[in-house]
């Protein structure tokens, strides 16, 4: 289980987040949502332990990770796969020397077992034949795929993703929840979702948050927000700049 409680970070001067607090259930894929700037990206760094909270705590599996050294932060690192917003791949390697890099770095797989598991990856997000190319060579939705093969070659209990489906055109973007539902069924995953696309809230969200100033304007299951009539949920949802939302804004 992932707890956040109390969360708060200012970035600055600026507060980003306030006081953000809930939980993302065993085997749950959790969206977040929320404008540009509603601090979805700076929480998803809080739960992998990139950036500390000014105060509150991120909980993984019971462990305040805020409170962990280096090496103890590593090894609960060891459980989270991450999937970024570019792919984020290492441009002087091929598509399966980005995969096994993490695989190295771990001393229980031999030789063989590297090379077993980046192929069993690169099948699983329908990239079979892309082992030896370049990342120069492959499209944007390839890119986003060989990403997703790197996240969970080292199979994961936790997946987060930033954006994952950003810059697609419609047919990609549908493999790509495609994707992310098989990796949930098969392979068990819990997944948090950081995205501005209401898509990813219809196909693939267990339960949605949503971020307004860096506050929760909702937590709830998809069907309930599609029906929300919270001023600022039905301007998130709706996209109408000119619906009047008081002084929640």
């Amino acid at each position: 289980m992932i707890q956040v409680e109390n969360l708060y970070k200012e970035l600055g001067s600026k507060p980003v987040l306030k006081g953000l607090s809930f939980e993302v259930n065993d085997g749950e894929t959790f969206v977040v949502i929320g404008k540009s700037g509603s601090g979805k990206s700076v929480l998803l760094k809080h739960l992998i332990g990139l950036l500390k909270a000014d105060s509150g705590k991120v909980m993984i599996d019971g462990e305040n990770i805020g409170a962990l050294s280096f090496k103890e932060l590593q090894r609960v690192r060891q459980k989270i796969g991450m999937v970024f917003q570019s792919g984020a791949l290492f441009d002087s390697m091929s598509v399966g020397e980005n995969i096994a890099l993490a695989l190295r770095s771990k001393e229980e797989f031999t030789k063989w077992e590297i090379k077993e598991k980046v192929k069993e990856a690169l099948e699983i997000v329908d990239l079979a034949e892309a082992a030896d190319l370049m990342p120069s060579e492959l499209s944007g939705g390839m890119k986003k795929r060989a990403g997703f093969a790197r996240a969970i070659a080292l199979d994961p209990q936790y997946m987060l993703y930033d954006e994952p489906t950003t810059g697609l055109d419609p047919v990609m973007t549908d493999m790509i929840n495609r994707l992310m539902l098989k990796f949930k069924q098969q392979k068990e995953i819990t997944s948090v979702i950081v995205t501005h696309e209401l898509r990813i809230v219809h196909d693939v969200a267990d339960r949605v948050l949503l971020l307004n100033e860096g506050e929760v304007a909702f937590n709830g299951l998809p069907a309930e927000i599609e029906k929300s009539e919270d001023p600022v949920v039905r301007q998130f949802m709706t996209g109408d700049s000119t619906l009047a939302i008081g002084e929640k804004i």
